[in-house]
């Protein structure tokens, strides 16, 4: 198996599978393939033996179904184009490397890793009513992360803190401390009250920002849709 991530503001994932090589992810983020390679979707987990984690509906973003692109006796050609301005990185998983990331990072992955709800958090007002989710990405193996926009890193020290907007939290290594908390003295227009919300993020680990989010994006085009009538 051979991977090359192309392009720069909207890149493409493109994976190269050779016979009996198979990757995993969500139906929908499949943007083009040739070759010899089988498609078997499945609810909830998809391969058999165990090999993938439960996807929920509220942190895939695409519904209960996974998708397994398996190349049969030939070699075959995958590919998954980025959903928005941004970057696509490969990461490598370990059982004592977990990641989490945003809610829709997930591009695909290797047969053993797994996906789980991580964390939940009720700012609905941000994120649309369905509140602040994160993705906890293990088990073992090679995974794709799609963030939006430019990518800043910090490497984080132990009892280190970094307050985020928590659309701009991207990714960070399992070892970092999560928590929202309320900075008061910001007059938060959202919920109509005194206070902004940020994600803490608590040292020692890796974390990964994102400059654009969905959120924000949707609310800089929304004035030029058209209006709802009915």
């Amino acid at each position: 198996m051979q991977s090359k991530i192309i392009g720069t503001t909207l890149p493409v994932l493109e994976i190269a599978l050779d016979a009996g090589d198979a990757v995993v992810g969500v139906p929908d983020q499949l943007s083009w393939m040739s070759g010899d390679i089988t498609m078997t979707t499945s609810m909830g987990g998809a391969g058999g033996g165990g090999v993938w984690g439960l996807v929920s509906r509220a942190v895939s973003g695409g519904g209960l179904f996974t998708t397994r692109f398996e190349a049969g006796r030939g070699s075959g050609l995958v590919g998954f184009a980025a959903r928005l301005p941004g970057a696509i990185m490969e990461i490598e998983v370990t059982p004592d490397r977990t990641m989490l990331a945003h809610r829709h990072g997930f591009v695909c992955g290797t047969p053993g890793i797994e996906i789980a709800t991580a964390a939940q958090t009720a700012l609905g007002g941000l994120f649309g009513g369905t509140g602040f989710l994160l993705q906890r990405i293990g088990g073992s193996g090679t995974a794709w992360i799609e963030l939006g926009g430019e990518i800043v890193t910090y490497g984080l020290e132990a009892g280190q803190s970094l307050l985020v907007h928590p659309g701009h939290v991207g990714m960070f290594e399992q070892t970092v401390g999560f928590e929202i908390t309320t900075i008061k003295g910001i007059r938060n227009a959202l919920f109509g009250g005194d206070g902004l919300f940020l994600a803490r993020l608590t040292g020692p680990g890796k974390v990964w920002l994102q400059t654009l989010t969905t959120e924000g994006l949707a609310h800089a085009v929304a004035p030029y849709l058209p209006a709802k009538r009915g």
